[in-house]
């Protein structure tokens, strides 16, 4: 049913705001925007299958290793909640299922 992002940058201990984020679903892009103020992004409605989301880490960072990460994901229940957070430095970042 819906999809949510929060990305924290780990520099500054702040959200990471504006920064671009697109979702991809069997090859097209689906959706795309920018992390709020709090570095969220709310609402992207989900299907079921593989999806991507990318974020454009290196547009964001102004040094960094990465220059995108893109976080794949399997959903089988389309009617649940999906959480996909992301912890970003220049040389390091995390993810996982949130809820």
């Amino acid at each position: 049913m819906s999809l949510s992002t929060h990305v924290l940058d780990a520099v500054t201990g702040r959200p990471a705001a504006g920064l671009r984020v697109r979702l991809e679903h069997d090859g097209r892009v689906v959706a795309e925007g920018r992390t709020d103020g709090d570095g969220r992004i709310k609402g992207w409605s989900v299907a079921a299958g593989v999806h991507r989301i990318v974020f454009d880490t290196g547009e964001y960072l102004e040094d960094t290793f990465y220059p995108e990460v893109v976080v794949t994901f399997t959903v089988t229940d389309p009617d649940g909640h999906h959480h996909v957070p992301l912890l970003l430095s220049p040389y390091a970042y995390t993810t996982y299922r949130g809820s």
